[in-house]
C-alpha cells in the first residue's frame, strides 16, 4: 500500500486576485509559481511547502457549507485572534457566536472565519 503526503488545496474562486491579496494579508501566504499551466489559477505557499492554490471561476455557483473547510494550527493562537480584529475580520466560534473562540473537549482552542468567497477557515492552537 503507497503512503501519502498532503500536498494542496484546491478552491474556486469568483475573484482570482481579490482572494489572493486575502490570503497573502491574513494568512501571510507567499505566491509561487503556477508550474503546472499557463492559466489564471494563482499558487501559494504555506511555511511548510503546501499549498493553496486558487482557480478563477467567476460564472461558477460557489456552494458553502461550514462543514465543508480547511483548518490550520498556530501556536500564536491569541496573537492570530487579535490579527483578525485589527483587519476587522468577523470570526465566530462553531455555533456561530461572533467574535467568539470555542475550547473543544479536548482543550484546543479554534475560531472560524470566511474568505472572500464565503470559504471557511478554522485556526486552532492544536500544536
Amino acid at each position: 500500500m503507497p503512503t501519502f503526503l498532503f500536498n494542496h488545496i484546491a478552491l474556486s474562486v469568483k475573484d482570482v486576485d481579490k482572494t489572493t491579496e486575502f490570503y497573502q494579508k491574513v494568512l501571510k501566504l507567499k505566491e509561487i509559481k503556477n508550474t503546472a499551466s499557463d492559466s489564471k489559477t494563482r499558487w501559494l505557499s504555506f511555511d511548510d511547502g503546501k499549498q493553496l492554490h486558487l482557480i478563477p471561476r467567476p460564472n461558477f455557483e460557489i456552494r458553502i457549507n461550514k462543514a465543508v473547510h480547511f483548518a490550520l494550527a498556530t501556536p500564536d493562537f491569541n496573537s492570530f485572534v487579535g490579527h483578525l480584529e485589527e483587519l476587522k475580520i468577523d470570526y465566530s466560534d462553531w455555533l456561530g457566536t461572533p467574535n467568539k473562540d470555542y475550547i473543544r473537549k479536548d482543550g484546543i482552542k479554534q475560531v472560524y472565519f470566511q474568505d472572500p468567497n464565503g470559504y471557511w477557515i478554522e485556526i486552532n492552537n492544536d500544536v
